[in-house]
Order: C-alpha cells, then sequence, then structure tokens
C-alpha cells in the first residue's frame, strides 16, 4: 500500500508540469486572439498618418476616391528642373508610397496643385507646365493641354467637360474642353483679373475668382460665356452647394447663400477655447450631406502660442459649428485639405502629413455658447454686448426660462441679415457667445434676440476697426 501511494503520488507530480505546460499554451491562445482583435480594432477619433520623405515639398491635395484608395500631390522647390510627386495609397492612407515623378522645367515653379481622379483608371492634375491626365490609376501622366500656363485650379465635371483657370495676366483665364482635352475653348480674359480659383456646380452655374487682387466673387450661369460680379472684394478658398440656390465659401470665414450666390450671410464659427486660444477659420469644407458640412484649418494658439490644426462640423447647414482639436500628441499646426466620403470616414491634411478617422472624429466638439450657470430666470433677457464700441470681437449675454429654440441674428443699419450667432434649442439658464466681427465693415450694427420665432429684444453694437 506503501508503495502504491508513493507510486500515486509520483505519478501526479509527473503531471503536474503537463498540466502547466497545457495551461500557459491555452493561455497564449487567447491572449493571441485577444490582441488580434486589438490591432484589427481601428483606432478611436483621429489619429496621424505620414508621408515619406519628399526632400522638403509639402503636399498640396489630397483626393480619397473611396475608404482605401487616394492619391496625393505635392509642389516642387524654386529650382531649375525641380521635381514634384504623385503619391497614392490603397489602405487609406497609412502608407503612401511615391508613384509618379514630374520634372519641372523652370526656376520658381510650384509643381502641382490639384489632383482629381474619376474613378480607379482616369485622373487629372494641374499646376506648372499645363494640365495632366492618367488613364492608368497615376502610373503615367500625359499633357493634355499645350499652351505652357502655369494653372491654379480645375473643376472637373467628368472625363470631357473640364474646367481650369490660370491667373497669368497675358496668357491666362478660364478655359474649357468638353471633349477631353483635345480642344480648349478660352471662356473668360480679366488680365490682372485672371482667376485662381474656379467651382462649377454643373455645366451652366459656376464661380470664379481671384483671391489676390480684390477683383471680385464671378458667376456664370450660361457655361462660362459670361460672368458677372456677384460680390465685390470678396472670394473663396473653397466653395460648396447642395442644389443651385444653396451653397457655402469658405476663406476664413464662412458665407452661406440661399438664391445661387447673388447675396451672402455670414455663419458665426466658434472663437476661443475655455479663453485661451483663438480659432482662426476655415479654408477647406468637405460635404457628408446636404446639411452635414466639415471643415478645417490652422491655428488654435494655446498658452504656449503652440499652433494646432482645427476640424469643424455642422450638422444643420451652418447655422451651428462646432470645432475639435485632434489628440494632443498631433501637433500639427494647420490642416489645408479636408475630405470625408461618409459620416464616418475622413480625412485632414496638411503639407507634411495629416490625420484620418474612420469613426467620425472625437466624440466632442466645442462650441462658441457657453452655459455660465444652470439658475432659471424670471424671464429671457438680452444684454448688451461687451465691451462696446468693439473690434473685431465682442461678448453677448443672454437668459432663457424653458427649454426654447433661441436664435441671435445681427443685421446692418439697412436692416441686412448679417450673421447667426445662435441658432439652437436651449435649457434654463444663463448664455454666453462671443461675436466675430472680423470680416464686417465698421459701422452700426443691432443684434436681435428670437424665442420660438418671436422677437424678444434688440440691442446696438458698434464696431470701430
Amino acid at each position: 500500500m506503501e508503495n502504491e501511494i508513493n507510486t500515486d503520488s509520483k505519478s501526479s507530480k509527473s503531471k503536474t508540469p503537463d498540466k502547466i505546460i497545457n495551461f500557459l499554451f491555452y493561455v497564449s491562445i487567447i491572449l493571441f486572439f485577444i490582441a488580434f482583435n486589438f490591432n484589427d480594432t481601428p483606432p478611436f477619433g483621429w489619429y496621424q498618418q505620414f508621408l515619406p520623405n519628399l526632400n522638403g515639398r509639402s503636399v498640396t491635395d489630397i483626393f480619397f476616391l473611396d475608404s482605401l484608395t487616394g492619391w496625393s500631390v505635392t509642389n516642387a522647390t524654386n529650382q531649375i528642373n525641380d521635381t514634384a510627386y504623385v503619391l497614392k495609397t490603397t489602405n487609406g492612407g497609412d502608407n503612401w508610397v511615391i508613384q509618379y515623378r514630374k520634372i519641372q522645367t523652370g526656376g520658381g515653379s510650384s509643381g502641382y496643385v490639384r489632383v482629381y481622379f474619376l474613378n480607379q483608371t482616369t485622373g487629372f492634375a494641374c499646376g506648372v507646365n499645363g494640365i495632366f491626365k492618367s488613364t492608368n490609376g497615376g502610373t503615367n501622366w500625359v499633357s493634355i493641354e499645350a499652351s505652357g500656363n502655369t494653372y491654379d485650379n480645375m473643376s472637373i465635371l467628368n472625363q470631357d467637360t473640364i474646367w481650369i483657370v490660370s491667373s497669368e495676366s497675358l496668357m491666362g483665364g478660364v478655359f474649357l474642353t468638353t471633349n477631353g482635352g483635345t480642344n480648349w475653348n478660352q471662356q473668360f480674359s480679366g488680365g490682372t483679373s485672371n482667376p485662381n480659383k474656379i467651382y462649377m456646380y454643373n455645366t451652366r452655374i459656376g464661380f470664379i475668382v481671384n483671391n489676390t487682387n480684390g477683383s471680385g466673387l464671378r458667376k456664370t450661369t450660361n457655361g462660362g460665356l459670361n460672368w458677372f460680379v456677384v460680390v465685390p472684394n470678396e472670394g473663396f478658398s473653397d466653395m460648396y452647394f447642395a442644389d443651385s440656390l444653396t451653397g457655402w465659401r469658405v476663406n476664413d470665414y464662412v458665407k452661406k447663400t440661399t438664391d445661387g450666390g447673388i447675396t451672402w450671410f455670414q455663419q458665426q464659427l466658434p472663437q476661443g477655447v475655455n479663453g485661451q486660444s483663438i480659432v482662426f477659420g476655415i479654408r477647406s469644407i468637405t460635404k457628408n450631406n446636404r446639411d452635414t458640412i466639415w471643415g478645417s484649418y490652422a491655428g488654435v494658439f494655446f498658452p504656449n502660442s503652440q499652433a494646432r490644426g482645427i476640424v469643424y462640423r455642422t450638422t444643420n447647414g451652418g447655422n451651428n459649428w462646432f470645432y475639435q482639436i485632434p489628440d494632443t500628441t498631433i501637433k500639427l499646426g494647420a490642416y489645408l485639405k479636408i475630405q470625408f466620403n461618409n459620416k464616418n470616414i475622413g480625412w485632414a491634411y496638411a503639407g507634411g502629413g495629416g490625420i484620418h478617422t474612420v469613426t467620425g472624429g472625437d466624440t466632442t466638439f466645442l462650441t462658441t455658447v457657453h452655459k455660465i450657470n444652470s439658475e432659471v430666470p424670471k424671464d429671457y433677457k438680452l444684454y448688451q454686448n461687451y465691451p462696446n464700441p468693439f473690434n473685431q470681437f465682442t461678448i453677448i449675454n443672454y437668459q432663457c426660462t424653458i427649454k426654447s429654440n433661441i436664435k441671435i441674428k445681427v443685421y446692418d443699419i439697412s436692416g441686412k441679415e448679417m450673421a447667426i450667432l445662435v441658432n439652437q434649442i436651449n435649457m434654463p439658464g444663463n448664455y454666453q457667445v462671443k461675436f466675430d466681427g472680423g470680416n464686417l465693415s465698421s459701422g452700426i450694427y443691432f443684434y436681435t434676440l428670437f424665442v420660438n420665432g418671436k422677437v424678444i429684444d434688440t440691442k446696438k453694437a458698434v464696431l470701430i476697426k
């Protein structure tokens, strides 16, 4: 019996290491699958993407055909026979490869400025020395315009209908092809007023501007045969129209039209982050749908004077704009180009890299309207702005008694609507909004508080620049 007991004990001891090995084996499998699942889970919010070594060049434009396939183009340095690049990604921008090199023919050249693809094979790029077309996904490019102009911008409607603009005084203007570049017709020649931006909503309706000389925003309604000035001394860095009447243009500020671009009113952008920084504005916009628009540009200055890129979003056609400052580990100072393909998948890029989201960005959006406290006031009230007179920025306080639809609109002395500061549902409490008059002329303005569509009060504000 004693021997049997000892034998069983030895057998038990001999099996113990096997049990431990088996346990560790199964644990390792479990950990492997957990790690695999975590790695397969997309990053939440925005995450940074990087470009290969471009030898000092900067990305000037990006375009994503879908969630995976995209192209970017670069400038060239101011050296004779310098090189500009076309880059391509097939995994949503996580990795970029240099796909094509273009040798520039002279000093002072700028390389590529725009890129656009209709499908996986057919794409266009414009810049110094013309406009170029690829029929094999960007591997090779051929010139489809032989004048040698430097083109500042283009608008591609389809593979046949292409618009390009050049701001050069002698050879520049607006040019149109309706046969894919075989023949070109000049649609506008304005000398020193030749445009450097174009946006075509369709074959008939479009806009041009030269942002550097104050020649004004011009519109065509007959396919470029005639162009007329709709807004003197203003322009756009980017533009989007939801239909032939409703559109937005940005140039640090945001302005909206509901009559096809004849009149525009300014939409209020958020200003400030807890009183410690300054939001500059929007220079690039992209749409999700008719009411959801994203924007981007530079600059928040934190207390340490560090510039940070900003991403904006509106879900109600611009009545309210909110903003995000992507993760604090991302130190890019500006996002000059933004594109969203749907509500979740988007990119915002600067010259040396960018950010990407597959979850619709961060969950928290910030706004200008701050709730001061939740005390329930006895009645609605609109307070006098301060400071008054003011130079660009002023603060407006108001109070709300019950849950209400609150609007605050700004009018000039003639009664023309100039801006919408607030358009949202507020719970009871005291609120504060910052008004930016940076894009308005000096003069007297009036701001009115509406509660559920009813006028409550109007105050006068004086802007002095």
